[in-house]
């Protein structure tokens, strides 16, 4: 093998966005430095990062720096890789080093500082207000929520528990087992999740988490969300998924959430329902209700498009976290992710059209 010419690693990037490598299009239409005022905060308050104060002496190791590391658990987000996965790619993928603005002789950020700073965007709730300001910066860029709102859940599954009925229980009940408690379980109990649940559906059992989410009909944007144990009914998170930014009133959702408080809810809040209807066992549906509900089901199928990405594109069907604060930031990142992919797809399109 020859030595490495001045111009190979160019050519390099040159085949890569021959072959239409996303990466580039999305660090170029997200404003990356408009979040690092929350990154810097949330590490301060964990005491990841101090203060900088003026006129201090630069002596010791230098941080990383927060907007990389970002980009870094953006990254891991949209391939759902773990942090160890996710080190590995830095170092071997052309792609995700030029993402990161990093070069072959630069250092790449190792699993266990990526889990440091996701903990502490955890622990300072912050995953929630990154959320929340980049959906501001949509509204600024002109994709405000439009054409009304489909509302939406899918379960993502965490690793199974292998407990006792008994153990099982104890942990439905709000309690820790017993055995967990003793001095040499607590290696144990650290990787035994106490808020994900089971669920049946469609007669398959399923462990973990639900992700919730509304999305605009216009853009197919999630603009809010919601993380609860697997058990938790659609409905209950209804009213708390409502966008009331929308610039349309109708509201789509599927059967479950259909029911006599859910539309007097919506009633009061100015909102027309597009609920599917169900029937009951004494009172099937009429051909109209069904034909209504096949009208519905064209709109409502965009927010599958969305779940669908999830499970191809980003693989997001499993989190390896354990606890629900961290499934929140988990899932969070991972709806993030998308919103950020979405983007990079409406300014394409908006391009072509140009």
């Amino acid at each position: 093998m020859g030595q490495m010419g001045f111009f190979d690693l160019s050519e390099r990037y040159e085949g890569l966005d021959n072959k239409r490598d996303p990466l580039p299009l999305l660090a170029s239409v997200v404003d990356w430095e408009a979040f690092r005022p929350q990154l810097r905060a949330a590490l301060q308050a964990s005491g990841r990062r101090k203060p900088e104060v003026a006129g201090s002496r630069a002596a010791g190791r230098k941080p990383w720096d927060e907007v990389l590391v970002f980009k870094a658990l953006i990254l891991q987000a949209l391939y759902n890789l773990s942090d160890e996965q996710t080190e590995y790619q830095l170092r071997d993928r052309l792609s995700f080093m030029r993402f990161l603005g990093l070069g072959l002789e630069d250092p790449v950020p190792d699993a266990t500082t990526l889990w440091l700073y996701r903990e502490a965007l955890t622990q300072a709730g912050m995953v929630e207000k990154l959320f929340d300001s980049f959906d501001a910066s949509l509204c600024a860029q002109g994709y405000r929520a439009m054409g009304g709102q489909i509302v939406d859940a899918c379960i993502v599954e965490a690793p199974r528990q292998r407990n006792t009925r008994e153990e099982n229980e104890a942990v439905k009940a709000g309690k820790v087992p017993r055995k967990w408690q003793a001095k040499r379980a607590k290696a144990k109990l650290r990787q035994k999740d106490l808020d994900a649940r089971w669920v049946q559906k469609h007669g398959q059992n399923y462990y973990g988490y639900k992700n919730h989410i509304s999305i605009d009909r216009k853009h197919k944007l999630i603009r809010r969300y919601q993380v609860t144990d697997a058990a938790r009914h659609d409905s209950c998170e209804f009213e708390h998924l409502l966008d009331d930014k929308n610039s349309c009133a109708d509201v789509w959702a599927d059967s479950a959430y259909r029911s006599a408080p859910a539309e007097a809810m919506l009633e009061a809040n100015g909102l027309r329902s597009r609920v599917h209807r169900r029937g009951a066992r004494s009172h099937p549906l009429s051909a109209r209700e069904i034909a209504g509900n096949t009208t519905r089901s064209r709109v409502r199928a965009r927010v599958e498009h969305v779940f669908g990405h999830h499970a191809t594109a980003m693989n997001a069907t499993l989190i390896r976290t354990v606890g629900l604060v961290r499934a929140k930031a988990k899932i969070g990142l991972t709806n993030l992710a998308y919103n950020m992919s979405r983007l990079g797809c409406l300014h394409r399109k908006a391009f072509a059209s140009a």
